[in-house]
């Protein structure tokens, strides 16, 4: 299995790779100059396929690749230096190595760029900058790319702002299957923003990112099959995704959760968990929660209170998967 994945990406890489090619084969070419072998030496060695994982050894071969003009190479060294992956970390290196890598057209350093840009990275601040690098690589079909350039048209970071063209490209980038682009989209459909409204869409890009485990996008869906907009209206579904949302901390969920528990819909009503759920929410700074578990408290026993206290105090969020 190691040595199928370690063809794998020798194919991926090189693209002239088959199973009957072997580590030596490999690091012959590599010893003998060979620039695409180099890089895939370097690969091998930082994800441990076939070799012991030894990100110096990486950095070494990455670097001679790397010097012979390899963008591929060059990017995985600024990744490398930015990290301090077997060398010391360096933040204008990395900065070196990303732009000669983007200046080469490599689309993944080209973001990494604007990233360093938009974040100011090592250098000061710049959205113009920012923009400028993760358009060419958005250009170039990559999709984290396409969807940052429609954050930068949505807040009119180094472009005017254009929620029709933000629009454009979280769509390039939620049908390669981006979440946040997916849930941008999502919620345009939902409010009627920039697009005509409509639920259904709306109910569809939320499911492709809450099954990406995005917590916004469960509970948001999770209150459309509550209300029955874009999809049947189904109590015990939306507490399915509420349930999600919320065991991951998200505010919609929790509240969700709390209504759901409250009204008795799609779930037996039970006011010791409303109240757990409206004070945990409440506990991220939601008046209306704090408001409702209050009203809800002058229904209860002590002993009910107590209950429903202890298990907020007892409860804690947790990442989907794990």
């Amino acid at each position: 299995m190691r040595l199928l994945t370690a063809v794998s990406l020798c194919v991926a890489l090189l693209g002239t790779c088959s199973i009957a090619q072997s580590l030596q084969d490999t690091r012959a070419a590599a010893e003998r100059g060979d620039a695409k072998a180099q890089r895939i030496l370097g690969a091998l060695y930082g994800i441990g396929e076939v070799v012991p994982v030894d990100f110096a050894e990486a950095a070494r071969w990455y670097r001679k690749a790397a010097d012979q003009g390899d963008s591929g190479a060059q990017n995985a060294l600024g990744l490398y230096y930015s990290l301090g992956f077997g060398v010391e970390k360096d933040e204008a290196k990395a900065l070196f190595w990303f732009r000669r890598a983007a200046d080469g057209g490599d689309a993944t350093a080209q973001m990494q760029l604007g990233e360093i840009y938009r974040y100011g990275i090592g250098v000061p601040q710049d959205h113009t900058q920012a923009t400028r690098w993760i358009r060419k690589a958005a250009e170039q079909g990559n999709a984290k790319a396409q969807d940052s350039l429609g954050v930068s048209y949505a807040g009119g970071l180094g472009v005017p702002a254009d929620f029709a063209e933000a629009l454009r490209w979280y769509r390039k980038a939620a049908d390669q299957g981006i979440a946040h682009a997916q849930s941008a989209l999502a919620h345009n459909y939902e409010r009627g923003e920039s697009l005509p409204q409509d639920y259904a869409e709306a109910a569809r890009w939320y499911r492709r990112a809450a099954d990406q485990s995005v917590a916004s996008a469960q509970s948001a869906l999770g209150f459309m099959y509550a209300s029955g907009k874009g999809v049947p209206q189904d109590y015990a579904e939306a507490v399915r995704w509420f349930r999600r949302a919320a065991d991951q901390g998200d505010h919609g969920g929790l509240i969700g959760l709390g209504e759901s528990y409250y009204k008795g819909r799609g779930v037996a009503q039970d006011f010791v968990a409303a109240h757990m759920w409206f004070n945990l929410a409440a506990s991220q700074g939601n008046p209306g929660s704090a408001e409702v578990r209050d009203l809800l408290a002058k229904t209860m026993t002590r002993e009910q209170i107590a209950e429903a206290q202890r298990m907020a105090r007892e409860w804690k969020p947790k990442s989907e998967g794990k």
